[in-house]
């Protein structure tokens, strides 16, 4: 079978469309990349805060903030998107609002903490509602037996994009070194270009992808607080999803420990290794690399062994990644760390993307992935804030706070034991709105 098969695909979709919706994890991907993993972090603690001895704990505060918004709401938008078929338009409008957040952090200067932080929440609010959103296109536009793959495809692509957001940066920055220019010049400059590939790249995304979902009855006349009320019923009959329930509490786990990550890498590097701001970048550059390659080709592995066993052997590689990291006293075994964190970020990512899809109800796609966003999002504000506690209590000790990451890997694997995919497959496709035949009953069945 070919790489890109069209019979990885639903009927009616066309591989142009599926390019298009890879386009925005391209698009986006700059933006975790460049502003959140490679040089606005760093720059936040080494410059906006002053290398205060509080910095990395604002930095993981402001973080916290934005994802406890996104948290809070993302579950009501998604079943709004549901109501009103209204995926497409509300990305586009979160876009808009992610690259306008984006530019804002180029006018942050040495001090400005407050224009800082608040240019940090709202880009990342706006970064996770668009990325909630164009997952719940996958299931519309991939077979059930290939969600593994096609997921593989926008997660690998989309590193693409981040290492051209950070290629593009690293040239300038290596350039206005080379002009004697200091970081409250070249780290606004960054921002523009992250912010300019975002909102160019993902023009392909709506000039491409179909809004395929239709208005539910009477959506004209809903409006929030009717998806509210769905929202509601949802959480009402989770015992009818145990096991999307276990994968969102394994996922709150999992990912708290990827978040630390992607926030704090590039602090670490810099803080315990010494790394200047364009080793950093390479280092980010390679994690990249290795994380298109992971995404890919466990996209097709997933497939064929299953997506909870090969989520498991990622959460295993991601411990192996913690202890490189803590043992290194120099660049060349982080640098290992680096390669294996990548290998795993796009593959356990993919994985955990297609195993949502999978347990998602076909006429509720939005909302479930709004609730997989709730988890996500909930460990984006356990992770980094714990990490950014254990500095700040242990009077910066880094290394501590990277091997207690360890402990969230570990117990999102025992929670994943807890997953069985065929039950949750069948629980998926049992339910129906309205109780009509095949729903809540046979759900109910189902989960017995």
């Amino acid at each position: 079978m070919p790489l890109f098969a069209q019979e990885s695909l639903n009927e009616g979709v066309r591989k142009r469309e599926v390019f298009g919706w890879a386009m925005y994890d391209f698009a986006n991907s700059g933006y975790t990349t460049v502003v959140l993993t490679a040089v606005f972090n760093a720059y936040f603690v080494g410059v906006v805060a002053g290398k205060a001895t509080w910095a990395t704990f604002a930095w993981t505060l402001a973080l916290a903030v934005s994802n406890l918004i996104v948290m809070l709401t993302m579950p009501a938008i998604g079943a709004f998107a549901d109501l009103r078929a209204a995926k497409k338009r509300l990305l586009m409008l979160f876009t808009a609002g992610c690259v306008l957040s984006t530019g804002l952090l180029a006018g942050v200067g040495a001090g400005d903490l407050a224009l800082g932080v608040f240019a940090v929440i709202a880009s990342n609010v706006f970064y996770a509602y668009g990325e909630a959103l164009n997952a719940a296109f996958l299931p519309e536009l991939a077979r059930r037996d290939a969600l593994g793959r096609v997921s593989g495809w926008g997660w690998s692509f989309g590193y693409f994009g981040g290492m051209l957001a950070l290629g593009v940066s690293l040239a300038y920055v290596l350039w206005a070194q080379g002009q004697g220019r200091p970081a409250t010049h070249f780290v606004p400059v960054t921002m523009l270009i992250t912010a300019g590939i975002y909102a160019v790249a993902s023009v392909a995304t709506f000039v491409l992808l179909r809004e395929r979902a239709v208005p539910q009855a009477d959506a004209a006349h809903q409006g929030l607080s009717d998806s509210l009320r769905r929202l509601r019923e949802t959480w009402r009959e989770a015992r009818l999803y145990q096991d999307f329930a276990w994968l969102l509490a394994c996922a709150t786990f999992y990912q708290a420990g990827i978040a630390v990550v992607i926030a704090l890498a590039a602090v670490y590097a810099a803080e315990v290794l010494g790394f200047q701001q364009t080793q950093t970048m390479l280092l980010i550059f390679m994690v990249n690399i290795a994380a298109a390659a992971g995404a890919f080709a466990f996209g097709y592995w997933q497939d064929r062994i299953g997506h909870a066993r090969a989520l498991a052997l990622t959460l295993g590689g991601w411990l192996v990644m913690i202890a490189l990291a803590w043992a290194a006293t120099g660049p060349g075994l982080f640098w290992a760390a680096a390669v294996v964190a990548g290998l795993c970020m796009g593959s356990s990512q993919s994985a955990g993307r297609a195993l949502a899809g999978l347990f998602a109800p076909p006429e509720r796609l939005a909302e479930f992935f709004g609730l997989w966003t709730f988890a996500t999002r909930l460990s984006a504000i356990v992770g980094p804030l714990t990490y950014g506690l254990v500095t700040w209590v242990t009077g910066g000790d880094h290394r501590l706070a990277i091997l207690s990451t360890g402990l969230f890997f570990v117990v999102g694997w025992w929670l994943l034991r807890h997953v069985d995919v065929e039950r949750g497959r069948a629980a998926a496709h049992a339910h129906r709105p309205g109780g009509a035949a095949g729903g809540p009953a046979a759900a109910a069945a189902v989960a017995k």
